[in-house]
């Protein structure tokens, strides 16, 4: 194509002077400026002709449109990393002027926010306080095919963020200010220079490793900004009254850990996993411990030693010393672990570490230092609390079927006939399993060579068996297993729990030393996850692990832990149909637990986008329905979302404050009516996901659509990158149910389609309209007023908006079977066409008004991903034309160049599925 894409037409300009004119105002500056940076520094190093395309794209030069020259690619996706850093800025300097123009609880979501409301709905101070304890927020790091930054290029952005915040600074001079752009101008060419495309696919160790980047060097100062955030908020909201100890944050993470689908994660792989966050965990905390020690400088010659902390210091070092403070913490810091080193003097728990952190804090309090106490004390007892002596819990997870093959290895091995055993009848499965399930005897004698899938099985749960035994359960979540059909899936995980020796013997019989946790996918499968999890708890060995797992944790009551898949409900249904089966599901899910006599905690498994799950934090967990949140939620963080929340301090903090803030308030306000009655819209909104999911299975069931994605997405150039460690199919096989989720909505957002964040909402919702009248009253009212429906919405309508028709079109080209690519392109364009009519009419008032930064974010990238498109397109078509023709060195150089492509257009868009 000759010319470029149409273009939006930019947001109306609100009031003059207005917080949002400021906004977007100060995101053009900060982009200038540092587009100025790089200007400069590509004029520097001859590169005159990048410099003109800048200046084409992003500031509108005039001039005749030229081909790209070399490297167009990569100075346009350095220019999106500057201008997402630019959006960063200024959304945490406008949180700032919000927070300052409107007050404390100004801005949505957070503590004062949510502190102002429970206040308003009659919760008390008092209430609060004795609530709180039983809040627990897990954030889950997970590694993902697609995430397409390199370490060293997050250090850099990190590099450049840091100095742009610096230049907020209005006291430095000119000649600092001036320094200050040489610095930013020399971080943009190392950047330039690095290079952004892995030439080799990394293995399982470097995404570990990037992993625990943010165990040591992002969360340990994130966490004292969010406590103290909190203790702000309180005392603006409960003047006079003392903060109480703030909600459980902790981390998880799969990085090491997931085992579906991916074959380069190992025992020794996770063993690797284990080791490096318990090494990096107690790195932390010596650094913390040291500073403290060096921070207690209090004088025995200034304030009186109290008893209790004398008798200690005497009992460890024997002598009192001038400092004897300070000597505490040197005794703290002599007795945390070391890497192989058992010395028996060291703390064996870190519940050890938090007791005498606690007690230290006292001592100070005694004597009337509790500024001290709050300041020095507090923060490492907060750090110690959330990351214990392993900085994240692994989870291991797993594939049913996996499961289901070495089940039947085991019973090949014990003389058992177990052929088929995962196409067998579930009654028969689980006479087999609950008779086994009876007897302590393993399958296999320990020292037995097992074949493949049983010995992976096996062989990790032995790992976490022996690492358990040496350090405890706090490394360890949860045994998740993916695509959940059945009790019998879970039931599984008990016989190769047995296997491994991971049980133990109760009076009643073996319970299982860890949690088993179902993974519900599938639209089906959340249909059917409410009889799954029933008979799942019912069952004798269910029931004697949760009361196991109690006692052992301390809790009140016994917890289950439910896992919910968005990406794959999402590619099963499309997106109504998937988030209406989650609510229910999550409804059903309440109810069983209540019945069972159990607490639920809910295992979000939200991706990075609209079409796996993601959007706004406070109005999703303002959008879950009552019951469904106890106080306890886990969150996954996938691929790029991770760099994209926790890179940088504030913007980390700020997510983990909403997370808290949030999970606090509707946790109250869910237990003060945990089963109300259902929203007069729900029954027809049931028909709405119902006819949803069937245009949506219409269009990928048709003839031609899995040739029509094949060809009209860069599909097989994403399966061919080297931007993560694990494969993009589960098994290999060429269909889209084996395609994983997240490539399957990273290729459809390069072509701009974004089709599994918005296709079958517009024929749904018309169709209802046309049969009845009052439904779409109800419908157009719930929309204003339903937290599920407006989230849903808002969510749609941001997918759709970033997708392109004009550039649907030009990729439709590449597909070759013309009658193919007419009638699927005519299909998808439709529903375009209608699911904008019915966002408007639901929505009501223009999109301008409704979502001005939404636009201008688009529209200030517009022209530039016109231009990356377009290579990208030509480069698809060579790059597919030299694989049929077999020239294998033209094939790799125009992979490379393709794949360059695919990342810019990913920093354009934000996400990398």
């Amino acid at each position: 194509m000759g010319s470029d894409y149409p273009v939006r037409r930019p947001p109306e300009r609100v009031r003059a002077h207005s917080l949002l004119d400021v906004e977007l105002r100060k995101w053009e500056d900060d982009f200038q400026f540092l587009l100025d940076c790089f200007r400069n520094t590509l004029t520097s190093i001859g590169e005159a002709e990048l410099v003109d395309l800048l200046d084409s794209v992003f500031r509108d030069a005039p001039g005749v449109e030229r081909p790209l020259p070399p490297r167009s690619p990569q100075a346009l996706s350095l220019a999106f990393q500057l201008l997402n850093m630019a959006e960063e800025n200024t959304g945490n300097q406008v949180r700032r002027m919000r927070e300052t123009e409107r007050g404390p609880a100004g801005e949505p979501g957070t503590w004062p926010f949510q502190l102002q409301h429970l206040r308003e709905a009659g919760f008390t101070g008092d209430h609060l306080r004795g609530a709180l304890p039983s809040i627990h927020v897990e954030p889950v790091l997970t590694a993902h095919p697609t995430e397409a930054k390199r370490t060293s290029v997050l250090e850099r952005h990190r590099e450049i963020y840091l100095m742009l915040v610096e230049r907020e600074n209005v006291t430095k001079t000119p000649l600092e200010q001036h320094a200050l752009q040489r610095r930013i101008e020399s971080a943009i060419e190392r950047l330039w220079r690095t290079g952004e495309i892995l030439l080799q696919r990394p293995d399982v160790q470097s995404e570990i490793r990037n992993t625990l980047h943010y165990i040591s060097n992002v969360f340990p100062s994130v966490l004292e900004l969010v406590s103290e955030r909190f203790v702000e908020s309180w005392d603006w909201a409960f003047p006079g009254t003392e903060p109480p100890r703030e909600p459980r944050l902790s981390f998880g993470s799969w990085v090491g850990s997931d085992r579906d689908g991916h074959p380069f994660v190992t025992t020794e792989v996770t063993r690797f996993a284990l080791e490096s966050l318990r090494e990096t965990a107690l790195a932390v905390l010596r650094r913390r411990l040291e500073a403290l020690a060096v921070n207690l400088s209090l004088s025995v010659s200034m304030q009186p030693v109290l008893e209790g902390l004398r008798e200690r210091i005497l009992a460890k070092c024997g002598a009192l010393g001038e400092e004897p403070w300070r000597q505490f913490a040197d005794v703290m810091l002599a007795r945390l672990p070391r890497i192989g080193n058992s010395n028996r003097a060291c703390y064996s728990t870190p519940e050890e570490l938090i007791a005498d952190l606690d007690f230290l804090g006292n001592a100070l309090r005694e004597i009337g230092a509790s500024a001290v106490a709050a300041a020095e004390v507090v923060p490492v007892l907060r750090l110690a609390a959330t990351y214990g002596f392993h900085g994240a819990a692994l989870d291991i997870r797993q594939n049913s079927a996996f499961h289901n093959r070495a089940i039947q290895q085991l019973l090949g091995i014990a003389g058992m006939d177990g052929s088929g055993f995962g196409s067998w009848s579930e009654n028969r499965r689980r006479e087999l399993i609950d008779r086994e399930l009876r007897s302590p005897r393993p399958f296999a004698v320990a020292s037995a060579a097992l074949p493949a899938e049983a010995d992976a099985s096996v062989g990790v749960l032995r790992l976490v068996r022996d690492w358990t035994r040496e350090h405890g359960f706090g490394g360890i979540g949860s045994l998740i297993v993916s695509m959940t059909r059945e009790p019998s899936d879970l039931l599984n995980v008990y016989l190769l729990a047995r296997e491994a020796g991971l049980v133990q013997a109760t009076p009643e019989g073996l319970a299982c030393e860890l949690p088993v946790v179902p993974l519900f996918e599938t639209i089906e499968d959340l249909e059917n996850s409410g009889r799954v999890l029933a008979e799942f708890l019912a069952h004798p060995m269910t029931v004697r692990t949760l009361q196991h797992l109690r006692q052992r944790d301390g809790r009140a009551r016994p917890l289950q832990e439910v896992m919910l898949g968005y990406s794959d409900s999402n590619k099963d249904g499309g997106i109504l149909a998937s988030q209406w089966y989650l609510r229910k599901a999550q409804i059903q899910l309440a109810r069983v637990a209540l019945h069972a006599g159990v607490g639920l905690r809910v295992f979000h498994g939200r991706g990075g986008t609209i079409g796996r799950g993601a959007g706004p934090t406070n109005a999703f967990l303002e959008s879950l329905p009552p019951g469904s949140l106890q106080g306890e939620i886990r969150i996954t963080e996938q691929g790029e979302v991770i760099s994209q929340k926790y890179a940088n301090r504030f913007t980390a903090a700020m997510h983990l404050e909403r997370l808290l803030a949030g999970v606090t308030r509707w946790t109250l306000v869910h237990e003060r009516d945990p089963q109300s009655a259902a929203h007069p819209a729900e029954e027809v909104f049931e028909e709405v996901a119902a006819e949803s999911r069937h245009v949506y299975r219409e269009l990928i069931d048709a003839p031609g659509f899995i040739e029509f994605f094949s060809q009209a997405t860069p599909v097989d150039a994403i399966e061919s990158s080297h931007i993560g460690s694990r494969p993009a199919r589960r098994t290999g096989r060429r269909t889209i149910q084996d395609l994983r989720a997240i490539p399957w909505v990273f290729s459809w957002s390069q072509a701009r389609f974004n089709l599994p964040g918005w296709y079958g909402m517009g024929s749904a919702f018309e169709r209802v309209r046309g049969r009845q009248t009052h439904a779409w009253s109800a419908l157009v009212e719930a929309a204003r007023e339903w937290p599920f429906l407006s989230y849903v919405l808002h969510n749609v309508e941001f997918s759709i908006e970033a997708a392109d028709p004009a550039i649907m079109e030009a990729y439709s080209e590449l597909v070759t079977d013309t009658s193919i690519r007419a009638r699927i392109l005519e299909w998808i364009l439709d529903e375009y066409r209608r699911t904008r009519r019915v966002l408007d009419d639901l929505l009501g008032s223009d999109r301008e008004r409704r979502r001005p930064r939404m636009l201008k974010a688009i529209m200030i990238r517009h022209k530039a991903l016109s231009r990356l498109h377009r290579e990208q397109i030509e480069l698809l078509r060579a790059w597919r034309e030299t694989v049929a023709a077999g020239r294998t060195e033209e094939v790799e150089r125009t992979l490379q160049s393709l794949l360059v492509t695919v990342n810019a257009i990913a920093g354009g868009l934000k996400t990398t599925g």
